[in-house]
């Protein structure tokens, strides 16, 4: 009788220090998701601060086409007003979040090929450092987004994995949404001269 105790209790000794070893990883890595979605959110933040710059450059083309510009003004603001918690990066929260960002990098992307077209923006040099700080900031994105989905990853795998997730379904950790790739990126961009 006294061993069959000491077997439970030695079981349940052991069961507990798994699960607070368990819980402790997930608080790390749940952290590590929050930190990691700062990131990307300032680096869209710095895109959209650079926006207004680049628009008023863009407005002293006198004949430059307004729907453009304000297509760009409008996703920006579509794209501004959309925040998700680091506390609530669900898959749909971060398919909305996404869909806004792409939107206003489509806004942008034609704004800039309609900027080909005119000689003195395109010497313009506030214009050409806006461009070069959007690129930057392009870059400093995917390398936020990719970092992101590489810290949801690990948090996601542990979640998932036994024995941790029992501890997670115990404490309510769930598993976090990555970024995707816009529809259609699979497939090549149309080139005509």
């Amino acid at each position: 009788m006294f061993k069959r105790i000491f077997s439970y209790a030695i079981a349940a000794l052991l069961v507990y220090s798994m699960s607070g070893c368990s819980y402790n990883s997930m608080v790390k890595l749940d952290e590590n998701v929050k930190g990691k979605w700062a990131a990307v959110q300032s680096d869209y933040q710095r895109r959209a601060d650079l926006i207004p710059n680049l628009v008023n450059t863009v407005k002293g083309a006198a004949d430059f086409e307004k729907a453009t510009l304000t297509a760009v003004i409008q996703a920006r603001a579509n794209a501004t007003g959309i925040n998700v918690s680091a506390d609530d990066l669900t898959p749909e929260n971060i398919q909305k979040f996404q869909a806004a960002q792409d939107q206003l990098s489509g806004s942008l992307s034609r704004l800039l090929a309609v900027a080909e077209s005119y000689p003195t923006l395109k010497a313009n040099q506030n214009f050409l450092e806006l461009q070069a700080q959007l690129e930057g900031t392009e870059n400093r994105i995917k390398v936020a987004r990719n970092d992101f989905n590489d810290a949801v990853k690990e948090f996601n795998t542990s979640v998932r994995s036994f024995p941790a997730n029992i501890t997670a379904k115990i404490f309510g950790f769930k598993e976090k949404g990555y970024f995707e790739a816009a529809a259609g990126s699979q497939n090549a961009p149309t080139v005509q001269f």
